[in-house]
């Protein structure tokens, strides 16, 4: 045999590992193909064939190279010849691809047997994580739906989740946070007011809501409730929980509610919930109206004035009504944060506002924002600041 591989030795190959119950490597991926070639082939077919099937058959295959990429944040397949991936320079198609849709699927599959989960035509989606293994934090989040339900064949999408350590200082000189508005973050944490960072998906909230908080006291206690392992703030006293997906026999879940109920007993100085999603945020506004302040969390939202729209959608799932919702989250959060990300990638906060109630209902009061500058709210802020006893910026 030389020359190209033969792709029905490859097909033959695949299915024997696929059958395979030991982890692979090269040695078991060699004997593979000497089974299946009948001990009839050269050293030099045996190195390619064993190349493109470690390619396609360990680690993420094809797309790893984009993944270890430090300027790749997701990385998108919605066909063998389509992948693309997002950063800080947008959408971008990859110069990659599959040999066809069998190999996305097959990828898919083993991504989730790697995440603990199952991913068939009974179940053909599957959320998970990747953990690298190696203790950093790191990891990839993975989603994927198989054909027919992706009715354009198997789709991947893949987060890579890098722990963030930004500081405001660093955010402030890529051009993320406004020179006038920096003061007055510096001033919302050092009063321990309560906040949610609010935007889109892969607007930079894990970013800025690390940020904020390395910037809080050293002598503070903070306890991070998250999905997934991303806040990493340069303070000398953080407490990282992690939620985790049910296994695939259902299992063994620990659910983010689960956790901000631990974290209560933990004595935290700041409890700071990763990202509010469901009911969690019951017991999170709860625990915010019972003497922890400093408090954060992020949301997705549309603009800092839908925040409590948002809570009170996601209230409902804990059982609250509207009314309880609103009296909780007025008492307990202070400010709101909304970041955006621009057309030219720049992931920047756009707005800052203040949380009053009026008629029994939440509403956000801007204090500043990128296209108006200073709103009403500046002066409810000042009062909040000055009455935890810290300096009002001038």
């Amino acid at each position: 045999m030389t020359g190209a591989v033969d792709p029905g030795l490859l097909r033959r190959v695949r299915a024997r590992l696929a059958a395979e119950p030991q982890a692979l490597d090269a040695i078991v991926m060699a004997a593979a193909v000497r089974a299946e070639a009948d001990g009839l082939i050269g050293d030099t077919d045996m190195v390619v064939i064993l190349r493109e099937l470690e390619t396609e058959l360990t680690g993420t295959g094809v797309l790893a190279p984009l993944l270890t990429d430090p300027e790749v944040t997701d990385v998108l397949v919605n066909g063998p010849d389509q992948v693309w991936t997002d950063g800080r320079r947008g959408l971008r198609r990859a110069r990659v691809g599959f040999a066809d849709e069998a190999a996305v699927r097959r990828l898919a599959q083993r991504l989730a047997v790697a995440a603990g989960r199952r991913l068939d035509d009974a179940q053909p989606w599957v959320d998970g994580r990747l953990d690298p293994g190696d203790g950093s934090g790191a990891g990839v989040r993975l989603h994927a739906v198989l054909a027919p339900i992706a009715a354009d064949g198997t789709t991947l999408s893949l987060r890579v989740l890098r722990p963030v350590a930004h500081t405001l200082d660093a955010l402030a000189g890529a051009g993320s946070i406004g020179p006038e508005l920096l003061p007055w973050i510096r001033a919302l944490v050092a009063a321990r007011l309560s906040f949610l960072v609010a935007g889109g998906t892969g607007s930079g909230k894990t970013t800025l809501l690390s940020a904020l908080l390395g910037a809080a006291d050293t002598g503070q206690r903070i306890v991070t409730v998250e999905d997934a392992p991303e806040l990493a703030p340069q303070h000398p006293h953080v407490v990282r929980l992690v939620a985790r997906a049910p296994n695939v026999e259902g299992r063994g879940a620990v659910s983010l509610r689960d956790l901000v109920r631990q974290a209560l007993r933990m004595r935290p100085d700041r409890l700071v919930v990763g990202e509010v999603r469901g009911a969690e945020v019951v017991d999170m506004l709860g625990a915010l109206n019972t003497g922890h302040d400093g408090g954060a969390g992020t949301v997705h939202a549309n603009s800092a004035d839908e925040v409590p729209a948002r809570m009170e959608a996601l209230g409902a799932v804990g059982g609250w009504d509207a009314g309880a919702v609103h009296s909780q989250l007025a008492a307990a959060v202070q400010a709101v944060l909304f970041v955006r990300r621009r057309t030219d990638g720049i992931r920047i906060l756009d707005q800052l506002g203040v949380l009053e109630a009026t008629d029994g209902r939440a509403r956000v009061i801007p204090v500043w924002s990128a296209e108006h500058g200073w709103g009403p709210g500046r002066g409810r802020l000042t009062d909040l600041v000055a009455a935890r006893g810290c300096a009002v910026p001038r």
